[in-house]
């Protein structure tokens, strides 16, 4: 399945589409498709240096089809954010995000701690990236556990932290769709994997919404599946896998 979302030209020119590039193709029934399924897993490489370099991730489930919950994994990137422990720039840099309060500023040990999300239609994967020095393995990895299972508690999120994600979030959004680019790919991409495109207003509404509870479900539904750990450097002090898991 295609799409091929025009701007800055009139409908009647793309619809039908024109022979000498569509035209040819069939349009057989595709295949149905599988459904996802998480398993969890540990991959380690030794590479040497004085580094290590880990990825700590749970399942996101939903995925983008279950908007709620894109939408809170979303603006829990903007809150939890992170980065390097240098940073250059003007404002925007997230330089009061979670992570970057709670840890980059208080491990001079820590090189890079950012939070990632990688969603797909159905499922999804959050978590941590860190680059630390290999020596703090141990310590680097307890941190970032502790600052995931920070967000299952009441009350660790205060409103003052949800209201800056929030704006954060909304003020990104606006902002990339000043590109006619990025609105063709996001029209493209919503027509997918919802059948229509949804309005920015329709996103930041339930952006607006989420509540500091709504996050804690979410972590805490994060955690009923077993973690996804990637590592490489010198892992030689990174915990074993059964060790990490039964933090959470």
């Amino acid at each position: 399945r295609g799409v091929g979302p025009p701007l800055g030209a009139p409908q009647a020119a793309f619809v039908p589409p024109p022979p000498p590039l569509l035209g040819g193709l069939s349009s057989p029934p595709g295949p149905a498709t599988p459904p996802t399924q998480y398993v969890g897993g540990d991959y380690r490489r030794r590479t040497g240096g004085n580094m290590v370099h880990l990825v700590l991730g749970f399942e996101a489930p939903g995925g983008w089809r279950d908007f709620k919950a894109s939408v809170v994994a979303t603006l829990l990137q903007m809150l939890m954010g992170g980065g390097g422990s240098f940073s250059a720039g003007g404002p925007g840099k997230g330089m009061y995000s979670r992570l970057y309060t709670r840890i980059l500023n208080k491990y001079a040990w820590m090189q890079n701690c950012t939070f990632f999300t990688s969603l797909f239609n159905d499922t999804g994967l959050m978590g941590i990236n860190i680059s630390a020095e290999s020596y703090k393995a141990d310590q680097a990895v307890g941190a970032i556990c502790d600052e995931m299972l920070a967000l299952t508690k009441k009350g660790a999120i205060t409103d003052t932290q949800l209201e800056r994600a929030k704006l954060a979030l909304i003020s990104s959004v606006y902002m990339n769709l000043e590109s006619k680019v990025v609105v063709a790919e996001d029209i493209g991409r919503q027509i997918l994997t919802y059948g229509h495109r949804k309005a920015p207003s329709e996103f930041v509404e339930a952006v607006q919404q989420v509540t500091a509870t709504d996050i804690q479900k979410a972590m805490l539904a994060m955690f009923k599946k077993p973690p996804t750990i990637a590592c490489c450097g010198d892992i030689s002090g990174v915990p074993h896998f059964d060790a990490i898991k039964s933090r959470f």
